[in-house]
């Protein structure tokens, strides 16, 4: 699927995030600037692409990109701020690394936090719309695997090499064989609760 560009005249940058519903590990974000020219005919949503045409694209988009930038938030901010607000600062610190400045931003969602002076949309599955964001998310994605990958050395019983922090119910065993890390959220339900009936 080829995508396109939102707008025509403005230096457009696109966001996204990944690890929103993640039991451990950091919610990652990245904000892409692409020149107006760029076509790739691979360039989709992260989530429509398998994780060898994520690791493909990556540095092609890092080439290619007239800016780009990538933000981590830990579990520590997330348990503090929540998980929506997280996501939004970690966009909007990208969004601010970002040289030249965008003069629009698209958000890939449906909620966002203006940024003074850097006018934005919305756009519900803008991942499968628009170049920018596609390309946000495969960077935000291939970044936050390579966090999960790294710290999965430190704890392996968690195997987060594998489910990359998500709710999966090896990940849930493991926390309940052998408890919780600096890298869980302890705001997030870790495990189900338990309904016990007395009959």
């Amino acid at each position: 699927m080829l995508l396109k560009n939102y707008t025509d005249s403005l230096l457009e940058a696109g966001t996204d995030e990944a690890g929103r519903g993640c039991l451990a590990g950091p919610v990652t974000a990245a904000a892409v600037i692409l020149p107006t020219d760029f076509k790739d005919e691979l360039l989709n949503d992260s989530k429509q692409l398998s994780e060898l045409k994520r690791s493909f694209l990556k540095p092609i988009i890092e080439n290619i990109a007239t800016s780009f930038a990538v933000t981590h938030l830990e579990p520590l901010i997330i348990d503090e701020i929540n998980i929506l607000n997280a996501s939004i600062k970690a966009m909007q610190e990208s969004i601010l690394k970002l040289t030249p400045n965008p003069e629009y931003v698209i958000v890939d969602g449906n909620r966002f936090k203006a940024i003074p002076n850097i006018p934005h949309s919305c756009i519900i599955k803008g991942d499968s719309k628009y170049m920018s964001i596609a390309a946000a998310s495969i960077l935000a994605k291939t970044y936050r695997d390579e966090y999960m990958n790294k710290i999965h050395e430190e704890f392996p019983m968690y195997n987060w090499k594998q489910n990359k922090g998500y709710p999966t119910l090896e990940h849930r065993e493991a926390i309940r064989k052998y408890g919780t890390t600096k890298y869980h959220r302890m705001s997030f339900r870790l495990l189900p609760e338990q309904l016990k009936l007395n009959l």
